[in-house]
């Protein structure tokens, strides 16, 4: 079994490694995403127990990275970008923010007595992976005390649940297109949209091609250029960060310091200095794969059939109402499908999979607007998940 620190620092990192190249390189790898691969990973090396079950390095990684790692993904929140997503798209996405909300409520009235004390937590944290992504369900999730059986158990049924949500976001589009109102595509015909192979694109393939450029500086994958100042000033302004946040979560009580790491973050994000600096967004998707990692090694088959499928039934709960409504609602708005589904995906899977559903759909001129609310929701599904949480402990207990 490994237990020196340093030797299980290479394992952490070589998984999260291993999962960034086989997803680069592999379409299968590609389809699970690096997340899942990462979870999967740790979870192999716990359960054959070539790992210590804890460790200080899992306290640092669980603990002071995942800080500086939230504030390294919310430095990639650009308001101004917002504009660019079009009242369509925040429409469609504050639809679906509203129906996640009321999955969690209705999972805690239905699966509430399952999870006797924690089911606030639970419902909070859901909320927030449902806001926004998997940034949101480690932010809410330590904000709100979840424990740490039921985090790696809501981890895997989260994995479980947002694969097949975005299996059912690219039929849906096909099945139900010809109930909703025409999709609207901006400055390039569908059939146009495709990004040209070679260098000889025609004219009609470059709004498209800019739009999906765009959103490749935000990919946890894509190549970017990193200078040893920009990094150092990054590393000591996440730090300076979650210095301040937590002193003011002291301070002030009542507003947890995630929400203060939150907005100070958003609003150092805007500032044109902070908005020159390269790397953020790489930073914050190693630090955030490493904490993968970490849930994966407490990911042990005992804890996860010792908590129960109640916490699968729940997150199975909280994904299907928010289909229900938002489709629902978005008949009633008029919003096309595409733009619905898209919206949907950079609520429950983040930018990426917003990015990867307008890609798969064809749909290139979505691919921006679904980053931007996908970035949108690292902020939103914070405050949303807190917000859930505390109202369900007062209604439930």
């Amino acid at each position: 079994m490994i237990q020196d620190p340093l030797a299980l620092t290479a394992v952490i990192t070589g998984a999260t490694g291993l999962a960034f190249w086989l997803h680069g390189k592999f379409r299968w790898a590609a389809g699970m995403s690096a997340t899942l691969l990462v979870i999967i990973f740790g979870a192999v090396l716990s359960n054959l127990g070539l790992v210590a079950a804890e460790s200080p390095v899992y306290d640092l990684i669980s603990g002071p990275l995942v800080s500086l790692a939230i504030v390294w993904l919310l430095l990639a929140v650009d308001l101004r970008e917002v504009r660019r997503a079009g009242p369509r798209m925040l429409g469609a996405f504050a639809l679906a923010v509203g129906a996640t909300v009321v999955g969690a409520l209705t999972a805690s009235a239905i699966w509430g007595g399952a999870f006797p004390g924690v089911v606030a937590q639970l419902a909070g944290v859901m909320t927030g992976t449902y806001s926004g992504g998997g940034l949101n369900f480690v932010a809410v999730g330590r904000a709100v005390g979840l424990p740490t059986n039921l985090f790696a158990a809501a981890t895997a049924a989260d994995n479980v649940v947002t694969a097949l949500w975005i299996a059912a976001s690219l039929l849906l589009p096909g099945l139900l297109g010809r109930f909703y109102a025409a999709s609207r595509v901006s400055g390039v015909a569908v059939a146009d949209a495709e990004p040209a192979a070679g260098a000889g694109a025609g004219p009609a393939n470059k709004p498209a091609n800019a739009a999906a450029s765009d959103t490749l500086r935000i990919s946890f994958f894509s190549p970017a250029a990193l200078r040893p100042l920009d990094l150092a000033l990054l590393i000591g302004l996440a730090a300076l960060l979650v210095v301040v946040s937590e002193w003011l979560g002291a301070a002030a009580t009542g507003i947890p310091a995630v929400l203060w790491l939150t907005t100070l973050a958003v609003i150092c994000a805007q500032i044109p200095l902070v908005r020159r600096l390269q790397g953020s967004m790489l930073l914050g998707g190693v630090a955030l794969h490493l904490f993968f990692a970490i849930l994966g090694i407490a990911s042990r088959v005992a804890e996860i059939v010792r908590v129960g499928p109640e916490v699968f039934f729940f997150t199975v709960t909280v994904v299907a109402v928010h289909g229900l409504l938002l489709y629902l609602g978005a008949w009633l708005l008029r919003f096309d499908v595409e733009t619905t589904a898209v919206a949907s995906q950079a609520a429950v899977g983040g930018p990426s999979t917003a990015l990867a559903l307008a890609l798969a759909r064809k749909r290139y001129d979505l691919a921006l607007p679904g980053v931007v609310v996908g970035l949108l929701g690292y902020a939103a599904g914070n405050y949303a998940g807190i917000a859930v949480a505390r109202l369900v402990g007062a209604w439930l207990g």
